[in-house]
């Protein structure tokens, strides 16, 4: 009987976390991020994200309701992350603190940053992603833009917002894929500030 009860307690299926509303759904995109971001998005099921985030199934799909509301929510989350953690826009208009933590965002948030690399691949195969793509990634191009008008004081042409931050997305993905490390992200970065120090300190009538 012992024995029986013994085996009994090892086939139940593990237990699930119980997570309120709001921690339940960050938890989930967070997991989203992590799945996307480690086997691709062919591999984003509802299933997947609950295996990874230690939930039900049915948690995912009370959340979302859609495998597209899914994407786009995540998409948003690891966009919002990766403002927060690389200082993209740190408000002080000086070149030394622009972007002062990309390398670290790269590191620590690397399946982040391969999620948003996944998804613009896939807006490519599926046209239809590409406007909540481009809507969120404006997000990127907007703190860029208001970061680069207080370090420029005329402001900066938004051509040269687009050149710089097409530097600083390249910067990230060599480091992401092992091209570059970490170092040479910081010099790379390194001679961007030089550059936009030089800028600030010309006069406005300058050619």
């Amino acid at each position: 009987m012992t024995e029986s009860a013994g085996t009994s307690q090892e086939s139940r299926p593990p237990s699930r976390k119980r997570l309120g509303y709001g921690e339940g759904r960050e938890a989930l995109l967070r997991a989203a991020v992590r799945v996307v971001g480690r086997r691709g998005l062919r591999h984003l099921t509802y299933r997947a994200v609950a295996e990874e985030a230690g939930v039900t199934h049915g948690l995912v799909v009370h959340h979302f309701g859609s495998r597209d509301a899914l994407i786009e929510e995540s998409l948003a989350y690891a966009i919002r992350t990766s403002l927060s953690s690389s200082l993209l826009e740190p408000g002080t208009g000086r070149p030394e603190d622009f972007v002062a933590g990309l390398t670290d965002m790269v590191e620590q948030d690397a399946d982040g940053q391969a999620y948003q690399y996944e998804l613009l691949l896939e807006a490519r195969r599926r046209p239809e992603l590409l406007p909540q793509v481009r809507e969120l990634y404006a997000e990127y191009f907007g703190a860029s833009q208001r970061e680069l008008d207080r370090i420029l004081p005329p402001g900066a042409d938004p051509a040269f917002n687009r050149l710089v931050f097409a530097a600083l997305d390249g910067l990230v993905l060599h480091q992401l894929t092992g091209i570059a490390d970490r170092a040479d992200t910081e010099a790379g970065l390194a001679e961007l500030r030089s550059l936009l120090r030089d800028l600030g300190e010309r006069p406005p009538d300058a050619d």
